[in-house]
């Protein structure tokens, strides 16, 4: 039940969904895509939380690399057989991001380097606040205005529900941990129920899907096209979607309180690139750690690495069986909206939180301080408000890098560190600020 929940909440469907309206695909090979990306995300997860990371975390198709995906198919003929020059280009960035893990061990360096606390902390709180708005968007505020009251009612009952319960759980203490575990799965439940009440809960897709579907496989169900360019190019959007998923990580190891070490990095580089690499076998794009199940963790209270084995494999299930997966396609969006945003607060109030210890003492930052964490925000919701119009006319690589408001701010936290100078004169008879790694030294 509680992996049931981690799964309901990843809008896994919908990338590939995107990516197969938007070249056209038959009702058949969209139904294939969307199932490759269920498999892909539940096998990602498996690796990463139970082999490689070995942290509360799922994998999920990236929104990063949609728009690459989908003008390197167009170019290269579209449908199916563009797609395979789409996922050919994927796999060296896969490798290379698996080997930079394994066996150089390098990912470490490169984290310890350019992540001390203040900015895992921005990158955290970038997380929580760009992606309040991606949901409202994408999930509540979208589609007909007739409609927009409906989604605005199903959001917030579903988004009360949730928090009622949580706290109720909470309250109860120990006598309320079920109530408190199963918090997002009575909302998603309640929310559905009050959808078809109102008439907004459609489940023929699952009538019409099948019971056991097989995946498609690169190179022996789609034909791999190599093109140097398309390859290039796809090294560029596994830099962001490295930059995405690392705050995931920091997200995930500042709400269980668990120090995210050095051996940590290198094994989720690891995890990461072998995810990415199955995914672009299985037909999918690549993978990226969901932030969203890091705010359930903190709401749940519940952190087991079993409850994200059964979760991975509600995904692989979904992959496999084609009812099942047009089961859970069939939420509503607006109900999934309004828990997403709750789970966003959850995560935004934890990177508040480490920012404020991140200065000397832990009495929070200075100038530099607020520079260094506030603008990222800045950016990160700009670029999350850019006209679609805009961002479309301007060339790829551009529209790639601006792609993911997660990866702007962490990528602009970074700079801004690395950038602005750090004070040399003591103020006001306060010690000079120490930055110290994010990464803890692995105990001996």
């Amino acid at each position: 039940m509680l992996g049931l929940q981690h799964a309901l909440s990843m809008d896994v469907y919908v990338v590939p969904f995107l990516i197969g309206t938007a070249l056209g695909l038959s009702a058949g090979e969209l139904a294939t895509l969307i199932a490759a990306g269920f498999l892909a995300a539940g096998l990602a997860s498996l690796i990463q939380a139970q082999l490689c990371l070995r942290m509360p975390v799922m994998q999920g198709p990236s929104y990063v690399p949609v728009g690459a995906v989908i003008a390197i198919a167009a170019d290269h003929g579209g449908g199916i057989a563009g797609l395979g020059t789409a996922f050919a280009a994927l796999i060296p960035g896969a490798v290379l991001l698996a080997v930079l893990g394994w066996p150089l061990r390098l990912f470490h360096r490169v984290i310890d380097r350019l992540v001390p606390p203040l900015v895992g902390g921005a990158v955290i709180v970038v997380v929580g606040i760009t992606l309040i708005p991606i949901g409202l968007q994408g999930d509540v505020l979208s589609g007909p205005p007739d409609r927009l009251d409906g989604n605005l009612l199903l959001a917030l009952a579903s988004g009360a529900l949730l928090v009622a319960t949580s706290m109720a759980g909470t309250a109860l203490g120990r006598h309320g941990a079920a109530l408190r575990a199963s918090s997002v799965l009575v909302a998603l439940v309640g929310g559905s129920l009050l959808a078809l009440a109102l008439r907004r809960l459609d489940l023929s897709p699952v009538g019409h899907a099948h019971w056991l579907q097989r995946p498609s496989l690169a190179g022996l169900d789609v034909t791999l096209h190599v093109s140097l360019p398309t390859v290039l190019t796809m090294l560029l959007v596994y830099v962001v979607v490295l930059a995405e998923t690392t705050g995931t990580w920091l997200v995930v190891a500042a709400i269980t309180d668990r120090p995210f070490v050095r051996r940590d990095a290198d094994r989720g580089a690891l995890g990461e690139g072998l995810g990415c690499l199955l995914s672009a076998l299985l037909c999918s794009v690549p993978v990226t750690g969901y932030s969203a199940n890091g705010g359930l963790i903190a709401l749940t209270g519940v952190a087991s690495r079993r409850v994200f084995l059964a979760a991975a494999l509600v995904l692989v299930g979904c992959g496999l069986c084609g009812k099942l997966a047009a089961c859970i396609a069939c939420v509503p969006a607006p109900v999934i909206g309004g828990l997403f945003g709750v789970l966003c607060v959850v995560i935004l109030m934890s990177g508040l939180r480490i920012l404020a210890a991140s200065g000397p003492g832990g009495t929070g930052f200075d100038e530099r301080g607020m520079m260094v964490a506030g603008l990222p925000i800045l950016l990160g919701l700009g670029t999350v408000l850019l006209p679609a119009g805009l961002l479309a006319s301007w060339p790829l690589l551009v529209r790639e890098l601006l792609g993911s408001s997660t990866a702007v701010g962490a990528g602009s936290a970074i700079l801004l560190n690395l950038l602005l100078p750090q004070p040399t004169l003591r103020s006001a008879g306060q010690p000079p600020v120490q930055t110290e790694t994010i990464l803890a030294r692995d105990a001996p």
